[in-house]
């Protein structure tokens, strides 16, 4: 297993340039889309496609990720929500423990039954502490886990919590508002867990518009993930592809 989609994220760090991850859920993606909706995202200025849900049938991942590989060469990370969406035909996994849980399944229960696919496997594995926070909406993840998220008042208690994820050893810690949050995440929230850690930080979850996902950018994401909006806001693809994008930028 090589590490070179982590480096590059490391080496955009340390330049300041910003990525841009697209969430594609197998579970409300059809197959058939894929072509049109890569299309787009070749045009806009994505750097990564992440490929999971919550809950989502045996062997649907596998082949969405093999069509999505057909259109881009985009690296295809995967975002699992259970050992199931585990596929060597990515690039890359994001191996979540979920650290605002105390849920022993999704802290490592479900990391040891994903092992002996993993051995055999060439995907790149980059751990991640992953927090879920307050979006405004009950999220997938709450039902699935039978976790809460972290209060989005309590801004210290979410600080301490990724710094204990980079103390154990994560790669990445990813901010999670949850598919469909009411907002993203505030500013608040990204700077100080970014001032406190010394770990690319991945925000995802409400960000439906170039002036969030900009302030988003400003406030400390080093990777900024959308998902729902991509999909459902048409006039979004315009303000993100990289012509438009790069000509507005502040």
């Amino acid at each position: 297993m090589n590490n070179k989609i982590y480096q590059n994220i490391l080496n955009s760090v340390l330049e300041k340039e910003k990525l841009l991850a697209v969430l594609i859920d197998p579970d409300k993606f059809l197959v058939d889309k894929v072509g049109a909706f890569i299309e787009k995202v070749n045009a806009s200025i994505a750097t990564h496609i992440f490929v999971g849900g919550s809950t989502v049938d045996d062997f649907v991942t596998g082949i969405l990720v093999v069509e999505i590989k057909k259109h881009t060469k985009l690296p295809v990370v995967l975002f699992p929500g259970d050992v199931t969406q585990i596929t060597n035909k990515a690039n890359a996994l994001l191996f979540l423990s979920l650290l605002s849980g105390r849920n022993p399944e999704y802290l490592i229960g479900k990391h040891v039954q994903a092992v002996s696919k993993l051995k055999k496997s060439t995907l790149e594995v980059i751990p991640t502490g992953y927090l879920l926070i307050e979006g405004g909406k009950v999220t997938a993840v709450e039902r699935v886990t039978g976790e809460k998220p972290l209060s989005r008042s309590d801004v210290q208690e979410i600080v301490d919590t990724a710094f204990a994820g980079q103390l154990l050893g994560m790669k990445l810690i990813y901010l999670e508002a949850g598919s469909g949050a009411k907002a993203p995440l505030t500013n608040e929230i990204i700077t100080e867990v970014k001032k406190a850690l010394k770990l690319p930080i991945i925000v995802g979850g409400g960000i439906r518009s170039k002036q969030q996902l900009d302030a988003v950018y400003k406030a400390g994401a080093d990777i900024a993930v959308i998902g729902t909006a991509f999909e459902q806001d048409e006039l979004f693809f315009e303000e993100l592809k990289k012509d438009k994008y790069y000509e507005n930028i502040s």
